[in-house]
């Protein structure tokens, strides 16, 4: 384990790391549509749905002319595509509103709570995510997650893994770069953290994308921390 002992915060990717966004939203999505009598294969749009979720970011980042449009916008022009694609027929503005609000109805993982309520009597901890300051907010209080504050890219108007979302954090924080740990479960947000001078943690979730995952099993960096779990970092970070 590399010297962590300069980290006074931690910050969080949010899908795929503290949250199971995939599991969450087919059986949101499965039960809600019982009751509306709504015929759809949610699992090929949740997936699709998650597919397409670095492109639209990529649109951003090509035009900035049209300026920074909000994860939550992003998730709606995506989905009333994916709908059309998928033939779901009979969906009111309200349906739209409901699927694309799944997103903020997400449920952690079953070691994320505990973890983060251990790690936060010692050192602060925030989401650092591309969702949207309400998104996190209301996913916060759906799922528990005890943040001491929401970092977001709506805040810096870039997408992960631009460098001004982790340079961004630690100056809100008024902390150094080596002061803040990522944590995530992709090692992609960790290498682009780590370049930049933060410290990293990663944490292996193979089931986020089910029977489609196809990386990001094992860490494939040289990581400060490498745990199965947030219990295991708090345990390595003295909580």
């Amino acid at each position: 384990m590399s010297d962590v002992s300069a980290v006074k915060a931690l910050v969080f990717d949010v899908f795929g790391t503290v949250v199971d966004w995939r599991s969450s939203l087919i059986a949101d999505f499965t039960k809600w549509s019982e009751t509306r009598g709504i015929n759809a294969d949610w699992t090929a749009l949740v997936d699709g749905w998650r597919a397409v979720y670095a492109a639209s970011m990529d649109e951003v980042r090509k035009h900035p002319e049209r300026g920074y449009v909000i994860l939550d916008k992003l998730h709606r022009q995506s989905l009333e595509k994916l709908v059309k694609q998928h033939a779901i027929e009979g969906l009111t503005e309200a349906d739209l509103h409901y699927l694309t609000m799944g997103w903020h109805r997400l449920n952690p993982w079953p070691d994320s709570v505990s973890g983060l309520t251990r790690l936060k009597t010692k050192y602060i901890i925030a989401p650092l995510s591309n969702g949207n300051v309400a998104l996190l907010t209301n996913m916060a209080k759906f799922a528990g997650l005890p943040w001491d504050l929401v970092l977001s890219a709506e805040l810096f108007e870039h997408y992960k893994p631009d460098p001004e979302t982790y340079l961004g954090a630690a100056r809100l924080l008024g902390l150094r770069t080596e002061q803040v740990m990522m944590v995530a479960a992709h090692n992609h947000d960790l290498k682009a953290a780590q370049k930049l001078g933060l410290k990293t943690a990663f944490v292996a979730r193979p089931t986020e994308y089910g029977p489609l995952q196809k990386y990001d099993f094992e860490a494939k960096g040289d990581w400060d921390i490498v745990a199965k779990d947030f219990n295991e970092i708090a345990e390595r970070m003295g909580c």
